[in-house]
């Protein structure tokens, strides 16, 4: 177990979200790159740390077991920190209900529009047009449940929005007109311009983007594979797409 905090993790949304938390709570840790298209999630080494081989896991001497599953993070930091999780009901309950709205939801739904936009155009129409139809309604959602209030959950900001805000950059990556869901792209800004935030993506920057890039450019069509849990079911693509992204 790590002496201090440590991220283990790349620069995803599932990954900033823990990063803006620890600069929230003005806590002192390290980011470590998980050379993802390298396939470094399934050494053995991180598999113990996370047998999922997935990003984010937080390892933190307080809590004295490594954490994965981005979710489960926020709430343990909110709980240890005492911040930015209610400690009253109904309040409480709202925040983890959001949170869990984009836990099960906003992420899994916009990450696979995403992954189908990687693939060339008309290779997988049904499976675009589904999950561009679910990520327009889910931003729907999101934009209506901003209308005359500042925040996800409650009347303070709280892990509902810092799990939800690195998401709704997708708006426009996904192809989307921001101008249809003024109230979400305003509550994105709001939180974007905080301090914390602005140093979290600072670090993320630092820490990921130069690593990512090369592992993702030098990554082989198995390497790509075995990272978007292709088997012989699943038709070979051309990855120029994701090396060139």
């Amino acid at each position: 177990m790590a002496d201090k905090i440590v991220l283990h993790g790349m620069g995803s949304p599932n990954v900033i979200k823990v990063v803006m938390m620890l600069e929230e709570c003005g806590l002192d840790y390290e980011l470590r790159h998980v050379a993802v298209f390298a396939q470094e999630q399934f050494d053995p080494a991180f598999l113990a740390l996370n047998p999922l081989g997935k990003v984010p896991v937080l390892e933190d001497p307080q809590l004295g077991v490594p954490l994965a599953e981005s979710g489960a993070i926020l709430h343990w930091l909110a709980e240890r920190e005492g911040r930015f999780l209610p400690s009253g009901q109904p309040e409480r309950a709202e925040v983890m209900q959001w949170l869990m709205v984009q836990m099960a939801n906003y992420g899994p739904m916009l990450g696979q529009f995403t992954h189908f936009n990687l693939v060339p155009a008309g290779s997988q129409p049904y499976a675009h047009a589904r999950y561009g139809a679910i990520a327009e309604r889910l931003n729907q959602v999101l934009d209506a449940r901003l209308e005359g209030r500042e925040w996800l959950a409650g009347d303070a900001y709280s892990i509902a929005d810092i799990a939800t805000q690195p998401w709704a950059w997708y708006v426009e990556r996904h192809g989307f007109d921001p101008a249809a869901f003024p109230r979400l792209v305003a509550w994105r800004e709001r939180i974007a311009q905080r301090p914390a935030v602005q140093r979290a993506l600072a670090r993320a920057e630092d820490a990921f983007s130069q690593p990512a890039e090369q592992t993702r450019k030098a990554a082989s069509d198995a390497d790509l594979d075995r990272f978007f849990g292709r088997s012989e079911k699943v038709p070979q693509t051309d990855y120029s797409i994701v090396r060139n992204m």
